[in-house]
């Protein structure tokens, strides 16, 4: 059974940080591409920032260069985002993708959000 469980969620101030982390199980995580996405309020789901099985990294989003840093343990089959210098604009729910085989799986989401 694939099974993704994001945490590390929380509400902060602005210009706090914040390490979100994906524990990925049943699924073949060390040969997986995975990410994380986010959907605010009203808006669709956007990509955040991917790494590859290899921890090459595509581009981050625009909006979170310089502020967020991806990245995966293969022995812990967990992702992490670090998130520094959080905005008001940063408060989604954060959610964790593997891709494994052609196959897409999405965790439950955890919750940030930045106050002013």
């Amino acid at each position: 059974q694939e099974r993704l469980v994001e945490s590390g969620g929380d509400s902060v101030q602005a210009g706090g940080s914040l390490r979100l982390s994906c524990a990925a199980s049943g699924v073949t995580f060390r040969n997986a591409a995975t990410g994380w996405y986010r959907q605010a309020p009203g808006k669709e789901r956007e990509k955040v920032a991917i790494i590859d099985s290899d921890a090459t990294t595509n581009p981050y989003a625009d909006s979170v260069k310089g502020r967020f840093t991806i990245s995966r343990d293969n022995v812990e089959n967990t992702l992490y985002l670090q998130m520094n210098s959080l905005r008001p604009e940063d408060t989604a729910i954060y959610y964790c993708l593997v891709i494994t085989f052609g196959q897409r799986y999405w965790g439950a989401g955890t919750q940030v959000t930045v106050s002013t």
